[in-house]
């Protein structure tokens, strides 16, 4: 306890982002700390598990030192541990859940092992004080696209899931093709807005009726086709309008099977997670098309939306306070599922 708060100190490893943060009562934020690899991996068009896992270890204690630092917090103050355990690369998530073991043996205080998932969408209670479950949550990142139903703090239902490619990843995968580079998704989203997003008309996929599961793989194909049709009748392909048209086939289904997803589960509020969600025409779209529906769409900022301690200090909080709590033979599970 710190002034009568509740301490918990929240660590992420699950893919190339070592973090860090502390939070107070559960809403608290009182330090972020995001070491990003991002820079490293660029050489590479993607993040390189072993490299990542190397890089983890080098920063995690330096990260959660700063963390405690920044937010004046002592060891002795810490009352909970939070980490990531599940999904992301094994190698980095190993990292993050031995130092959170560490730290709460030698403290003797919980631990709460975190899914990465879940703790997306507790990322949205920093940004909005007020926000209490039921409601909806659009989950997009570089490995999951997911729809869920949230209808309370501990309990995620999931309605849809990617099938075969993520958003994120479809979006890295265009991006690497038309020489953008990576990240893809930030790459995409600057270039789409100096393009036309009807220069090119690529297909909507929907998948059966009533369906609210994803499929991009298709689409990833026919812009790789649509590619190599102009390189071969020897015609310039426009990046930016290429960049918008993909963008939009995407972002379009997202919104459209997301708000279809509240209104057949009565649900008024629509929360964004993951790092595409930080995406400007998918966050333009989506509030477009909620509010004809009549539905709120809440948005945390872009740095609460990519990966970051603070959501899974959050999402730990609201587990220990459901009398929720993990064993010290908590193991990394780069394959869980909701």
């Amino acid at each position: 306890m710190k002034d009568g708060k509740f301490i918990t100190l929240g660590i992420e490893t699950s893919c190339d982002e070592t973090a860090a943060a502390i939070t107070a009562d559960g809403r608290q934020l009182l330090s972020s700390v995001i070491s990003s690899q991002i820079n490293i991996h660029t050489e590479f068009g993607g993040v390189v598990p072993e490299i990542a896992s190397r890089k983890h270890l080098e920063n995690i204690n330096i990260t959660i030192e700063k963390a405690m630092k920044d937010a004046d917090v002592n060891p002795e103050d810490i009352d909970l541990v939070g980490v990531t355990y599940g999904p992301g690369l094994v190698g980095a998530l190993i990292i993050g859940v031995a130092a959170a073991k560490s730290i709460a043996y030698a403290l003797d205080i919980p631990l709460v092992g975190v899914n990465h998932m879940q703790g997306h969408i507790a990322a949205a209670y920093l940004e909005y004080p007020e926000l209490e479950p039921p409601f909806m949550a659009l989950i997009v990142s570089g490995g999951h696209t997911n729809i869920v139903n949230v209808p309370s703090y501990n309990t995620c239902v999931k309605l849809g899931e990617t099938r075969d490619d993520a958003a994120g990843e479809a979006f890295d995968k265009i991006a690497r093709v038309i020489g953008l580079g990576y990240p893809g998704g930030p790459k995409i989203d600057k270039a789409a807005k100096e393009g036309n997003k009807e220069a090119v008309a690529f297909k909507r996929v929907y998948l059966e009726p009533g369906s609210f599961d994803f499929s991009f793989s298709g689409l990833k194909t026919q812009a790789l086709n649509y590619l190599n049709t102009e390189k071969q009748a020897g015609r310039k392909i426009n990046v930016c309008d290429v960049a918008a048209s993909f963008q939009e086939a995407v972002v379009e289904v997202l919104a459209d099977k997301a708000i279809a997803a509240a209104v057949k589960y009565n649900q008024r509020r629509i929360v964004m997670a993951g790092g595409v969600a930080s995406n400007t025409r998918l966050r333009e779209l989506m509030t477009v098309k909620a509010a004809e529906n009549g539905i709120e769409v809440l948005r945390p900022s872009p740095v609460l939306c990519t990966d970051n301690a603070a959501m899974m200090a959050v999402s730990a909080y609201y587990a220990y306070m459901n009398g929720e709590c993990s064993d010290f033979d908590l193991d990394a599970d780069p394959s869980l599922g909701f």
